[in-house]
């Protein structure tokens, strides 16, 4: 069983039926509380969805090192979007497309994160590679408390290619990088428009073809010694930024 096919917990369970994802199966705990079940099984029942009954340590052989708080589902594989939805979004909010790009990001806990944050400043949509990168999983889903379902995801085969694209779609690709001349708040206009953020990896940052396709590069300001921010402090600054501009303009 592929760990994207499991959900556990109630917040993240109850935002998979709400945003009508395909659940083949739930079980619950045995004497689970019944404040975290019954709002599970009161939609379950509506959806005709099977629900069993088990020991709590079954569930936790089902889904090891996954915090379920006795409930946990089988789901469909998560449905990536294509990039084209990712405008679509944009369009249909009468909004100028506000998109995210990740460039190799690895943990599937920054991952969970940046979609958290994604989905509280109005981002349509985040675009991640297919190779080297953290796939939307269990993990994924869990640390972005059920953000997952309401922020498209585009996985593509080529990143350069895709910023490519979205160039000739009139938007402007910011990349964050430590050692750019402009800081956020001085060169950050561009983040009112049409704009796609790049945020890199982890430890490398930005590969160097992904980094040299940007349009802009911007820093962070740093005031303290560390050089570094973790990847979705970095980018949760760089979109509230963005959101801060965007409402500036209204």
């Amino acid at each position: 069983m592929e760990d994207q096919e499991w959900i556990g917990g109630k917040h993240s369970l109850l935002e998979a039926l709400n945003a009508g994802r395909t659940i083949n199966k739930i079980w619950v705990a045995e004497g689970a509380q019944k404040h975290l079940t019954q709002p599970i099984l009161a939609e379950a029942k509506n959806r005709g969805i099977v629900v069993q009954f088990v020991d709590k340590r079954k569930l936790d052989q089902m889904v090891p090192g996954l915090q379920h708080q006795g409930v946990v589902a089988q789901v469909a594989p998560y449905a990536y979007a294509e990039v084209d939805d990712l405008l679509a979004a944009a369009a249909e909010r009468g909004e100028a497309p506000f998109l995210l790009i990740l460039d190799e990001i690895e943990d599937p806990h920054n991952l969970g994160s940046i979609l958290r944050t994604a989905e509280c400043t109005g981002v349509h949509g985040v675009i991640i590679p297919k190779r080297r990168s953290a796939a939307v999983t269990a993990t994924v889903s869990k640390t972005s408390a059920g953000a997952v379902e309401y922020v498209p995801v585009a996985r593509v085969t080529n990143l350069v290619q895709t910023m490519e694209q979205l160039k000739q779609a009139g938007i402007w690709i910011v990349g964050t990088d430590v050692n750019a001349k402009e800081d956020m708040y001085q060169g950050g206009g561009v983040l009112n428009g049409p704009v796609a953020v790049v945020i890199g990896n982890e430890n490398k940052g930005m590969g160097r073809l992904v980094r040299e396709t940007c349009d802009v590069l911007l820093k962070l300001p740093m005031n303290g010694r560390l050089n570094s921010l973790n990847a979705s402090v970095a980018a949760g600054v760089m979109m509230y930024e963005a959101l801060r501009r965007r409402r500036a303009e209204g």
